[in-house]
Order: C-alpha cells, then sequence, then structure tokens
C-alpha cells in the first residue's frame, strides 16, 4: 500500500500550478505596474509642459516683472536688447494652502512681491497642471524665471526681459501595487518644462495649445 501511494503522481500538475502561481501573479502585477508607471511618467511631463505654456502667455507670477524697465540697467539705453547678465535666477513657490512666495535674488530688480489666492498668476498654471495629474499639490509646482539674453530695454509693447520660464514639478512619488501593502513608493524625478516668455501680459481661461 505504501509503495504505490509513493508512486501516485496523480495531482502533482494542481501543486506544480500552485507552487508558479505566486510569481505569476507577482510578474502581472509587475507588468500593469510597469504600464502605471509610464502613465504617471507621461503625465507629470505632460503637465510641465501645459504649465510653461500657459505661464509664457499670460502674468507673470512676480507682479513687478511686467513692468520693470531695464532702460539705465547696466547702462542700457532705449531699444538695447537686454544681456543676460542683466537680471538673475527668480524662483517661485506656494505652500499647499496656495499662498506664493518668490525668492529673492541678487540681481531681480523687479521685487519679489507676487499675489497669492486662488485667481493668482501661480494658481492659475498651477490648474491647468492639476487638470493633467490630479495628484498634484501646489507645492509640488515650482516656476523660475531665468535670463535669456532676449528683450529690449524700454519695450512699450509689453515686458522688456523675456525670461526662460521653467515650470518644474517637484517631490512625486509613485506607489506598486505590491507596496501598498506595505505603505511603501517609488520617489519620481523631478521633471520641467522651459520656454521664453511672449506676451507676459494677457491672460485666457483656455488651454494653450
Amino acid at each position: 500500500m505504501i509503495p504505490h501511494v509513493l508512486r501516485d503522481r496523480r495531482g502533482s500538475s494542481a501543486a506544480e500550478f500552485a507552487m508558479v502561481l505566486p510569481l505569476l501573479i507577482i510578474f502581472l502585477i509587475g507588468i500593469i505596474d510597469v504600464g502605471r508607471l509610464m502613465w504617471t511618467w507621461n503625465h507629470a511631463e505632460k503637465a510641465t509642459q501645459v504649465g510653461a505654456r500657459f505661464a509664457v502667455v499670460t502674468d507673470p507670477v512676480p507682479t513687478g516683472l511686467a513692468s520693470h524697465s531695464f532702460v539705465g540697467t547696466e547702462s542700457l539705453t532705449q531699444g538695447d536688447i537686454i544681456p543676460s547678465t542683466a537680471y538673475g535666477t527668480m524662483s517661485c513657490h506656494a505652500d499647499a494652502a496656495g499662498n506664493v512666495t518668490c525668492d529673492p535674488c541678487e540681481k531681480c530688480p523687479w521685487g519679489t512681491a507676487a499675489d497669492s489666492g486662488n485667481d493668482s498668476p501661480f494658481m492659475r498654471i498651477y490648474d491647468r497642471m492639476h487638470a493633467f495629474m490630479p495628484d498634484l499639490n501646489p507645492d509640488n509646482v515650482r516656476i523660475l524665471y531665468k535670463p535669456s539674453g532676449l528683450g529690449f530695454a524700454g519695450n512699450p509693447n509689453g515686458a522688456d526681459a523675456s525670461p526662460l520660464i521653467t515650470v518644474e514639478l517637484t517631490g512625486m512619488a509613485f506607489q506598486p501595487t505590491l507596496f501598498q501593502l506595505f505603505g511603501g513608493e517609488i520617489d519620481l524625478p523631478d521633471f520641467s518644462t522651459a520656454l521664453t516668455m511672449e506676451s507676459g501680459q494677457t491672460y485666457s481661461d483656455q488651454v494653450p495649445n
């Protein structure tokens, strides 16, 4: 009887399948998570692209930038091209409540004043980005105004300077399905898109293409 039982192979396939099944499930979940990660990555990049596209055609976050005259800065006269050495890089950000702050820089003569609130330039940019990433918070967005070497001192038709506006998305994380059991997550890198400021004085409710 015992030798017969030892030679019995019935049910061996089920036992082998039970051993392989957990690995198969983990593999399938991994494939799904890679797809979710690529989806999140793509939306993060798209959010910065939309944010930058909107930022260059609407009011600057630092309120003094659009009206500041560079005539007299570094001996510039009316109509002179503004060199990249005429001003520095200003970084603007907000807290979770939407209170906007622009950090002072050594050569930012227009000042650090910035409007806060839901209808502020910063929050209007954030709203466009949030449409692509619902998990995005205001404190995940940073907007930088960098010298570009473009613009004319004493421009009568708009802002003198045309800085390079960089919209950054920071502090985002991705949580794989298996990590949800343990509360872990993977930190995503920073995403950014940069464009040169165009009008710097108009505003539209429509998302630019």
